[in-house]
Formats: structure tokens, sequence, C-alpha cells
């Protein structure tokens, strides 16, 4: 069993679903893989189960009734993992959007690099984006000028869905409290990592859009964004974030950030 487990969420992704997972299980370290799958009536999950028996014991999936939101399937991913002995989680797109590749860099950053979550960002050399129309690519950046404004998150692509958790990430945040399923969803856990004092680097990559299937976003993903920001700085200035250190009983209360380029 790999000490790193990637987590992907599909809705129909039949068109790009058996190459992502030869492409991960094939990179030169090894990463196990979750799909959790939202019911795709396009036989997504069905093509998935054809190869569990290729990579046995390192491809998995959770079949879920309906599409229930981003969000809410990569919290059944990270209890999934929790519940395992996996110490680096990730999230990934389905729909070579973030190059498997990358998984190696954000692994590095966490490992080698001891930060608490890696960041695979568009934003921190550049705008570094392929295949998007300019008005998306204005829309995405000008978004995390407004969330850092908001916030006062000090990270470049704060929307980025493309990460890496060590393990105390996720067991420190309260997952039955996350509000959001859309944007606003990638917005709240980094912004929970950076006010529980956790070490976030950001990793520079090349965000190349989907070239088969449909993308998933909607008008109503961007304004939970929107109004989302708002609420989460407003709920922020009425608790107080408090991360328990294992070797100590002692709490201790930090802010931290550091970038690396892995």
């Amino acid at each position: 069993m790999s000490d790193s487990l990637v987590i992907i969420p599909t809705y129909n992704e039949k068109e790009n679903i058996a190459e992502i997972i030869d492409a991960v299980m094939n990179l030169p370290k090894e990463f196990d893989l979750l799909i959790v799958d939202d019911g795709s009536p396009d036989g997504t999950g069905d093509i998935v189960k054809s190869m569990m028996g290729e990579y046995k014991d390192r491809l998995f999936i959770e079949e879920r009734a309906g599409k229930l939101g981003l969000g809410t399937a990569y919290i059944h991913g990270f209890r999934w993992a929790l519940k395992r002995s996996y110490e680096f989680i990730f999230e990934m797109d389905a729909d070579f959007s973030h190059n498997p590749e990358d998984l190696m860099k954000l692994h590095y950053a966490c490992h080698n690099g001891k930060h608490d979550m890696a960041i695979g960002s568009r934003y921190v050399s550049g705008v570094n984006v392929v295949n998007w129309p300019m008005s998306r690519v204005m829309l995405s950046y000008f978004a995390s000028h407004y969330v850092r404004f908001i916030t006062g998150l000090p990270i470049r692509d704060t929307t980025a869905g493309f990460k890496c958790y060590r393990r105390k990430v996720l067991e420190t945040i309260d997952l039955e409290k996350i509000r959001f399923m859309g944007y606003a969803f990638q917005i709240e856990m980094k912004f929970l990592t950076w006010k529980y004092g956790f070490q976030i680097a950001e990793v520079p990559i090349i965000f190349t859009d989907r070239t088969r299937g449909e993308s998933k976003l909607s008008g109503g993903i961007v304004k939970e964004a929107v109004f989302g920001v708002l609420q989460i700085k407003i709920g922020s200035l009425f608790k107080t974030y408090r991360q328990e250190i294992k070797d100590d009983p002692d709490l201790i209360e930090a802010d931290g950030l550091h970038r690396a380029d892995a």
C-alpha cells in the first residue's frame, strides 16, 4: 500500500477515465487512486471497475447515488482515506487539466519540503493556463485577487483544485462543518488550512483545459464562490483556530505560509 492517495471525483468522464487511471498508475512514484463517482449515466463507474483487476489493491471506487457535488465527493474521499494509513492525500480532476506528472511535484513539496499543503498553482509564476478563452482566464485570475482582498489569504491561486494535504490537516479540519460544494469549497479548505497555522506551498504548474467531455462549471458555482467568500470571512471573525500538536498537550495558534518551487 502506498503512503499517497489520489482522489478523483467523476461524473460522465468516460472519455478520460481509463487514460487518467493509466497515467497515475504508471508514474515513477506509486500512488493509490480512489475514484468517487456520482452515479455517472455514461458508464464511467463500469470502466473503473473493469480496470481494478489490473491495478489490484491500488485502484478503488466509491459509487454514490446521484450528482451530489464536488465538495461532498472530496469529503467522502477524505473520510475514506483517513480510515486507512495514507499520509498524503491529493485532489485532482479527471480531464487532464491537471498533469498527472505534477503529482510528483506536490508530493515532493509535502514530503521533502515538509509543507502541510501543496497547491498546484496557475498564478504563482505568471499566468500558466492553456486553451482557456481570455474571458475565463480573467474571471479566474481576478477571482483569486478578490478572495485575497476579502480574506487576507496569502495564496496566488485561491480556487485551485489540484492539491496535496498531509493527513494531519484533514484530521484537524472539522469536515462536518465544511459548507460549500463548488469553487467556494476549494477556497474554504485553503482558508482553514491557513488559519489553523499549517504550512502551505504553491507549486507552479501549467493548467490545460479539457479537450474531451463537458465542463462542470455553472453560474451557480460561480455565484456560490462570490458570496461564499464573504460568508467564510464573516464566520472566521467569530472563531478561534487552534491546532493541537500530538507531541505537546498544549494548543497553539498560528498563521503560516511558505512557497516552494518544487
